[in-house]
């Protein structure tokens, strides 16, 4: 079996032997630029580890793997958009490198090249991996317009932010992982074990992301520390911090979504609210309790204890990150 750090190898190799036409400069350019930008692409890594853990031949899912990092990139150009965010992975998005129009086009293509991407695989396997991802960017663009949504919501529960989350990220990191696994050959029962496993890890991955976000070094993780807090977006952090809030819970709410000239003192003071409320242990709890989830998955999986320990290890290295 080929460690994880193999697997990566083989992906980065696909992406570099991807050529795009020089022309229209302003459709492929910001392509480009988007996949040069790196990233952990560990949607493709789920997809060929996936694979490989249940007997198939990485070769047939290397091309899904491309197609699903391009659906995920397409999501991050026009996210980007909605969001107004500078930065991804620590340089100028695409809108702001160029605008925005250029960065919906773009995105627009890269999800028309990820279908073509995603055909390139056995026949037999064809029709489950389309369906599967058609209803998965069915989810994803659900879960997005819940994330909007949210922004105007005054009240918004934690279990519907969870729910948000879950379709705007987890189900992909499912999805990946269930591509591989369908491409392989896997049993339907070990199909569902895996995308579960997927849907609990993205849950955690997700929450860590918005710990990251506030307890977070911005170099290493890439994006403006406090992102979340000075657009006010409603995270489970702050969701948190409202249910423990008690006599304080309107003057938080406000020092929240208030928006502040000075965005490093309403960071500053929302953090400090944070603090006081426990609300990064609570957090931490929650990423913790999805995962040892994730792990019952996993276990629950017809898999040889190689191939079980492989992705065990990983996984706990995506939960351990610190940016």
């Amino acid at each position: 079996m080929n460690p994880i750090q193999d697997l990566q190898l083989r992906i980065d190799e696909a992406f570099s032997e991807i050529r795009f036409p020089s022309a229209p400069a302003d459709l492929y350019n910001p392509i480009t630029y988007t996949l040069g930008l790196g990233g952990k692409r560990l949607r493709p890594l789920l997809v060929l580890a996936s694979c490989q853990m249940f007997g198939g031949d990485i070769a047939d899912a290397i091309n899904p793997a491309i197609g699903i990092e391009l659906f995920h990139n397409f999501t991050l150009l026009h996210d980007d958009i909605m969001d107004a965010a500078p930065l991804r992975r620590g340089k100028e998005t695409v809108y702001k490198k160029w605008n925005s129009n250029v960065a919906i086009l773009a995105g627009d293509t890269m999800f028309a090249l990820a279908n073509k991407y995603m055909l390139r695989t056995r026949p037999q396997a064809i029709s489950q991996v389309i369906e599967l991802f058609n209803q998965t960017a069915i989810e994803v663009c659900e879960g997005q317009q819940y994330d909007m949504d949210y922004e105007k919501q005054q009240h918004v529960s934690i279990p519907d932010y969870i729910e948000m989350i879950r379709l705007k990220t987890a189900v992909l990191l499912a999805a990946s992982l269930k591509t591989g696994a369908i491409i392989a050959g896997a049993g339907s029962a070990d199909c569902n074990y895996i995308y579960n496993f997927g849907i609990h890890i993205g849950l955690a991955f997700q929450l860590k992301d918005d710990l990251l976000d506030v307890y977070g070094v911005q170099e290493k993780f890439g994006k403006v520390s406090g992102g979340d807090i000075i657009a006010g977006k409603k995270t489970y952090l702050y969701l948190k911090a409202l249910e423990a809030a008690g006599a304080q819970t309107e003057t938080f709410r406000h020092l929240y979504v208030t928006p502040d000239a000075d965005n490093n003192q309403k960071v500053m003071k929302v953090k400090a609210f944070f603090n006081q409320l426990n609300i990064e242990n609570f957090t931490r709890e929650l990423i913790d309790d999805y995962y040892q989830q994730a792990m019952n998955d996993l276990s629950s999986i017809s898999l040889s204890g190689e191939a079980m320990e492989e992705m065990k290890d990983y996984t706990a290295g995506l939960m351990e990150r610190e940016n």
